[in-house]
């Protein structure tokens, strides 16, 4: 079975699902932030989720997406994403 992949990049991107990762030490927490830019026909406003387990916000995001057919992408300055979650690429621009 394939893998997902997901995308990571350093900051909101105003067409996709952004799911934001972040190391509070003891604990990795996760916040799901959808732009209405990603989605305008679909929805009304931004939605921005509270703070909760990292593992929870991936699952929550990956069913948001799969009901508004946007693409996920991963903000993760803290290192905090598990290879059993899938793999995380970023893309590099041909030089």
């Amino acid at each position: 079975m394939a893998r997902n992949r997901f995308e990571q990049v350093d900051e909101l991107q105003p067409d996709a699902i952004n799911l934001t990762l972040i190391d509070r030490g003891e604990t990795q927490v996760g916040i799901v932030h959808c732009p209405k830019t990603a989605a305008a026909d679909l929805m009304a406003t931004d939605l921005t989720s509270e703070e909760v387990p990292a593992l929870q916000a991936l699952a929550a995001a990956v069913q948001l997406a799969n009901s508004k057919k946007i693409p996920i992408v991963v903000i993760d300055p803290g290192r905090v994403w598990k290879s059993e979650w899938g793999d995380l690429w970023r893309y590099e621009e041909d030089e």
